[in-house]
């Protein structure tokens, strides 16, 4: 495996997340791919990020990531990445409320065979939800 193969991938995915083109998810995550760092409820393999990236783009319809730093090797990806949205739509049972937010995070991916089969990744959840207005400013 050469860290081309798995930028590419990465990349791949990253495009769907941000077009909502889930469908390459089948292509670039392999079935028994494990997420260390699961949204609540999320599944395993490709479904399970269609069903975590439709919540988030039903809630942010405008969901960018932006990629600020990667660093590939034969077997991981990692990159620091910016994700902003405007609050939409639901989001974990909460009403649209028109909000921005711009938010920090960090992800590591494990490839095999050109797909992600683990992932480790934190965002900055509080601040999101903090900048939507759903929990107070500390």
């Amino acid at each position: 495996m050469t860290s081309e193969r798995n930028t590419e991938a990465q990349s791949r995915f990253a495009e769907g997340v941000n077009s909502g083109n889930f469908d390459v998810f089948d292509e670039v995550v392999a079935a028994e791919s494990v997420d260390h760092d699961p949204a609540p409820g999320q599944g395993p393999g490709p479904q399970g990020f269609r069903d975590m990236f439709t919540e988030l783009r039903t809630a942010f319809p405008d969901l960018h990531v932006e990629v600020e730093h990667l660093t590939a090797t034969e077997d991981d990806v990692a990159f620091a990445y910016t994700i902003t949205g405007t609050h939409q739509g639901e989001l974990m049972g909460y009403p649209a409320t028109g909000n921005s937010f711009r938010i920090r995070g960090m992800q590591i991916g494990r490839f095999a065979d050109g797909k992600l089969v683990e992932r480790w990744g934190s965002s900055d959840q509080l601040g999101m939800l903090t900048q939507l207005g759903l929990v107070p400013q500390p």
